[in-house]
């Protein structure tokens, strides 16, 4: 499986960014995927997650009611939809994917990550 994310940017506090992930590979409709994220001298924290075969969502507290994550089988690509955007949720993004069943808040779970897309948000 190989990922790639992409839909970072600079954005105002407020608005509203989807990034997109990517995917290769014949097993991802039954892989679990994920967003997490890590902003500058901080560690990687989980923001998001999706189940594998049309399984349930997942998301950090932070960023619960203002972000959805789903996926698109047909298109092999996982979204991240962020609304309502704050300066804390600036960070560079990562997809993963991972067996179906991990431990979805665990990036050592996750055996496939993506590059990486920078989001920014000014106040």
């Amino acid at each position: 499986v190989q990922l790639q994310a992409s839909g970072g940017g600079l954005v105002q506090a407020g608005d509203s960014l989807r990034l997109s992930c990517a995917a290769s590979g014949r097993t991802f409709s039954s892989r679990d995927m994920a967003w997490f994220r890590q902003a500058p001298g901080k560690e990687r924290e989980f923001v998001a997650a999706i189940r594998g075969s049309g399984g349930p969502t997942y998301y950090a507290d932070s960023v619960k009611g203002r972000f959805t994550i789903s996926r698109d089988y047909a298109k092999i690509t996982v979204y991240l939809q962020m609304n309502s955007l704050k300066p804390e949720d600036t960070a560079v993004y990562y997809c993963a994917a991972g067996p179906f069943g991990l431990e979805y808040k665990s990036f050592d779970a996750y055996d496939y990550w993506g590059q990486g897309t920078l989001v920014t948000v000014s106040s």
